[in-house]
């Protein structure tokens, strides 16, 4: 045999190693995590044992060199913690979408714990967008860079709606690629994504595949947090819909001092979607405790004795109290209205994303009252 054919088959075997160890890390899932660990250590062993195989001399040609550093790169890479000598390979190797993903997830790793977090996950989103203009309808890419969007949103304190609905899109790209359609991570960080959009229907459908997909996902225990949540909405609304002292509370909203381009409006008129010139007045009736650190929901109730939720990313936790009045301009309103598991739940929510989006007894609220909740997915994306 020549020796471009020993080396080729050379090549050829450690790359279906590489390929072996990656399907490992995506498809199995045993009831213990250490199992899987041990398993991914032995099968990257095995790999880098095979690349080894190849003669230094049969690895100079550039492309040559550049196929062994990244297979190389990625074999290091297929652990959870993050190994520079993984970005060092990978970054060797040279432009493709396979690399430039493998570099993107790196760089998620390195900015878990950094003082430059957002301007690493930033770098991954550049990476996540360089391998999707290689390869347009690589769900892989799409994937990797809705993960990446949804790494912003997480380590810029949980607060920016738009950074939701990119990763949501860049995950719905993803879907239309049939074989993405196994992986559970997808259906998990796409429900996440779902879950702070106040989507809870699909957040709750998402959650649930992924746990069929992998059990040994969280993806339950965030269906039962979503329920428990939906359940407590649901009692209060009920409960103080019947409360005699809601018309006291409704009478005792004060008129406000707004800016001329805005009008007052109650609930029954304002139309789903967001409210623009618009000013909502409620009376803050309870604050509504739940399992998640944010968004901070609140029931509130409006002059025609209307209840309806608000939800609240971006400022103190103690800053809203039962019994404030609360100002929110141009409101953006979801009609919740959905049935799971034979229970239908129906209510009227208005999402705040910003300061500049409420007043509190009728006071504009201050930037340092203003707070970046620092919160992570519970599966690393």
């Amino acid at each position: 045999m020549s020796s471009q054919a020993v080396e080729d088959d050379a090549l050829v075997k450690a790359t279906r190693a590489t390929e072996a160890l990656y399907l490992v890390r995506d498809t199995y899932f045993p009831p213990n995590p250490d199992d899987k660990i041990a398993k991914l250590n032995a099968e990257s062993d095995l790999a880098l044992s095979l690349l080894d195989s190849i003669p230094p001399e049969q690895r100079k040609l550039p492309a040559q060199r550049a196929k062994y550093e990244y297979l190389r790169g990625k074999i290091l890479d297929v652990l959870p913690d993050y190994r520079k000598e993984a970005e060092d390979h990978l970054s060797k190797a040279g432009p493709n979408k396979q690399i430039l993903c493998q570099l993107s997830m790196l760089e998620r790793k390195m900015a878990q714990g950094t003082d430059n977090q957002a301007e690493l996950v930033d770098e991954s989103i550049q990476h996540a967008k360089e391998a999707i203009t290689l390869d347009v309808k690589d769900g892989n890419s799409w994937y990797n860079l809705g993960n990446a969007c949804l790494t912003s949103f997480f380590v810029t304190g949980a607060w920016d709606h738009a950074k939701l609905l990119k990763s949501l899109k860049a995950y719905q790209n993803a879907e239309k690629d049939e074989r993405m359609k196994s992986n559970p991570d997808l259906y998990f960080n796409s429900a996440t994504v779902n879950k702070y959009l106040e989507n809870y229907e699909r957040a709750l459908t998402g959650f649930e595949a992924a746990a069929l997909k992998d059990p040994g996902l969280s993806a339950m225990e965030e269906v039962q947090k979503i329920v428990n949540l939906l359940d407590k909405l649901d009692n209060l609304l009920r409960g103080h819909a019947r409360s005699k002292r809601l018309a006291s509370l409704a009478s005792s909203l004060t008129a406000v001092n707004l800016n001329s381009s805005y009008r007052r409006a109650t609930v029954d008129l304002l139309s789903e979607g967001l409210n623009k010139a618009v000013a909502l007045i409620g009376k803050v009736l309870f604050f509504i405790k739940h399992e998640n650190v944010a968004p901070l929901y609140y029931l509130a109730c409006d002059a025609n004795q209307i209840c309806f939720v608000v939800s609240v990313y971006g400022i103190q936790y103690d800053l809203i109290k039962e019994g404030d009045q609360l100002t929110i301009l141009d409101p953006f309103h979801r009609h919740v209205n959905f049935s799971w598991k034979e229970k239908l739940y129906q209510f009227k929510s208005f999402r705040v994303d910003f300061i500049e989006q409420m007043l509190v007894n009728g006071k504009a609220l201050t930037p340092h009252q203003a707070v970046r909740t620092s919160i992570y997915a519970q599966h690393k994306p």
